[in-house]
């Protein structure tokens, strides 16, 4: 390890005093701790540097976060034991941030910093720098914007106008269908440069990204961006952190990675599909990019931009409050730019084709398909599972086929597979309903390869492509072919796709999930913005009840209303976002002596339990929104007492977890 130590045990002369973020998971060590600085170090020792202290009689990392001249501590100080690097890698900004996530979420502010700075790369410290000079934001004013590309959006120009102004506009956008949203971003970016400003673009994978660093590379060229992500490796990873860091590009985008991505003068955040749950962090404390983003807005005064081919109700509640305004497109240029879209469960279509209602091709996607390959064009066909049948049941009695051993799902990998279990691996040749013995197997679930086998037999000689887990296409020609896909993994088409076919739509809308209807319409609006428009003879093909909420938003292709409806509904129930809602998991006694220890806010309700994984179980605990750092605060409280008294169980806190089920 390369670092600076100190010579001697001498204060510093001037702001001999650093205070220290010590890495350490412990809720009730959550706050800076006091070190001298020696007089060797005090050159190197500036707040955002990495360093190492004693801590509990160990010698364990942290992060400086400023130099003060005096301590509120009586006893005596220990020293700094070393620089680990004299690159202050955390920003200011990046530090109040952080500070502000963890409160927000009940968390620890070592693990945010751990989210938000990349592990050091030495040798990348060393290489050379860029010429920073031709990166830096030049402002030229609005006349420098083109707002062609947003035109379509009545509101949209004036977005743009207003970033090359430097002003701090907060817009929450409903891309039309076949529109290059990538561009559209590399348009924002660009306005906020003219304006002399920075940006960082969340997207949710790799797939987006490369979109989106291709349409940023054409607008602004090279050298004017980076692009931040777990998948680049750890010296890639840090070069890009480090060139944002320096001020060597004003622009970065990335996945989850990128929210915290330190840029001076930051005048946009951005994120595109904030409704992907990739957006939403595994790790402690489970921040969601989209509040992180429009945390930093409000902190530095920065614009703000939410987009996707659909709006979360946490989109819609931005709008309806006033803190953001909504950019989509007027009815006539919608009617334009949209596909023609039916579904199969309405009334007429039974009238026709009674079997539609249990068909999982019914003659209308059937007729749809074939007319659409005999024109030669491409077909899209989006089903919401991978794999070959991944889930199956018995033929006779309709009981799900669980595995013997540990009660997991079975499913068929291929025609001529045995079932086997998708939890632990175990194939179980000779199953037997234990409810009526029988043998038979029959798919309950299909998924994208079985898919991809019966519509290649029902069009012999047309080429079937699949993209899923194993293998995502990026783009496909436009010539007549069949293109099996699920969600997230729908290949753009050349000149767009002649029609989309939504199948098992019910394994969508049955689940069990309080955003199920929206994530339904979410993933349908995704695969159908990738067909020709109506007037070009595009057409979407939906398997379900046109009378449904999601079906109706999608015939419509509105998702502000759909939205709109979601977050009413969530009012009256009581669920997020219209209310601020913490999970706390773990074992049944651990989870009661958190609670027990917790000073919840008044009016808080405390909700279940429910059965978790693993044994364990969830409690719920609901409170007004006005009241959401109260009720994290006292969780974060409770946590730090359970961990003073070193408490042998872990207790999971969640705050606004995607899923409540």
């Amino acid at each position: 390890m390369t670092g600076t130590t100190p010579s001697d045990r001498r204060p510093a002369d001037g702001s001999p005093v650093a205070r220290v973020c010590v890495d350490v998971a412990l809720p009730h060590l959550d706050r800076p701790f006091d070190y001298l600085v020696p007089a060797g170090l005090a050159d190197d020792a500036v707040p955002g540097v990495r360093v190492k202290v004693r801590f509990a009689g160990q010698l364990v990392d942290g992060w400086l976060l400023e130099r003060v001249d005096s301590s509120a501590h009586d006893g005596r100080l220990a020293y700094l034991e070393k620089v680990v690097s004299p690159e202050p890698v955390l920003a200011p900004e990046v530090a109040r941030l952080a500070r502000a996530v963890a409160d927000r979420y009940a968390g620890n502010l070592a693990d945010v910093l751990r989210l938000a700075v990349p592990p050091r790369h030495a040798r990348v410290e060393k290489e050379p720098r860029a010429d920073p000079a031709r990166a830096d934001p030049a402002p030229h004013g609005a006349a420098g914007v083109d707002p062609r590309g947003w035109r379509d959006y009545p509101a949209g120009p004036a977005f743009l106008t207003a970033l090359a102004d430097g002003r701090a506009p907060r817009a929450v956008w409903s891309a039309l269908a076949g529109e290059d949203w990538a561009a559209r971003y590399a348009d924002a970016v660009a306005a906020t440069l003219a304006g002399g400003r920075g940006a960082v673009v969340v997207v949710a994978d790799a797939r987006d990204l490369d979109r989106l660093d291709a349409a940023l590379t054409t607008l602004l060229g090279p050298g004017r961006h980076v692009t931040l992500s777990a998948a680049l490796g750890p010296a890639r990873r840090y070069r890009a952190f480090l060139a944002a860091r320096r001020g060597d590009v004003p622009v970065v985008i990335g996945t989850r990675a990128a929210m915290f991505a330190p840029v001076d003068r930051l005048g946009l955040v951005a994120i595109w599909d904030d409704g992907d749950d990739l957006h939403a962090e595994p790790r402690a404390p489970y921040p969601h990019a989209r509040e992180v983003l429009l945390t930093r807005a409000r902190l530095v005064d920065a614009a703000a931009l939410v987009g996707g081919w659909t709006r979360t109700a946490e989109g819609q509640l931005l709008v309806e409050t006033g803190w953001a305004r909504e950019v989509v497109a007027d009815r006539a240029t919608l009617r334009a730019r949209t596909p023609a879209i039916a579904p199969t469960g309405d009334d007429p279509q039974l009238a026709r084709d009674p079997g539609a209602a249990t068909a999982r091709l019914p003659s209308l996607a059937w007729t749809t398909a074939r007319d659409t390959l005999r024109a030669d064009a491409p077909v899209l066909v989006q089903v919401p599972r991978r794999g070959y049948l991944p889930s199956v049941s018995c033929a006779d009695c309709r009981t799900p086929a669980r595995c013997p051993h540990c009660a997991g799902p079975l499913a068929l990998r291929a025609a001529d597979a045995p079932p086997a279990c998708r939890w632990c691996g175990r194939v179980t040749a000779a199953y037997a309903c234990p409810q009526c013995g029988g043998r038979r197997l029959r798919a309950a679930v299909t998924g994208a390869r079985r898919t991809a086998e019966e519509l290649g037999r029902a069009f012999p000689g047309v080429p079937v492509r699949t993209s899923g887990r194993d293998e995502v296409l990026t783009t496909v020609p436009g010539g007549a072919a069949l293109v099996i896909a699920t969600p997230g993994a729908e290949p753009v088409a050349d000149g767009g796709y002649g029609a989309v076919l939504l199948l098992d739509s019910w394994a969508l809308l049955t689940r069990a999930d309080l955003r199920a209807g929206e994530e339904a319409l979410r993933r349908w609006l995704s695969a159908a913005a990738l067909a020709r428009p109506g007037p070009a003879g595009g057409k979407v093909v939906v398997v379900a009840d046109g009378a449904l909420a999601p079906v109706q938003a999608l015939l419509r292709w509105d998702p502000g209303w759909f939205a709109a409806r979601e977050l009413a509904e969530r009012r009256e129930l009581g669920f997020p976002p219209a209310v601020k809602m913490a999970s706390v998991t773990g074992g049944a006694e651990a989870v009661a002596d958190l609670l027990a220890q917790a000073r919840l806010p008044d009016g808080a309700e405390v909700l279940g339990p429910v059965p978790a994984d693993e044994d364990r179980e969830r409690m719920l605990v609901r409170v007004p929104r006005s009241r959401a750092a109260a009720l994290a605060g006292a969780l974060h409280t409770a946590a730090g007492v359970r961990s003073a008294r070193r408490a042998a169980e872990p207790v999971r806190l969640q705050v606004d977890p995607l899923a409540l089920f």
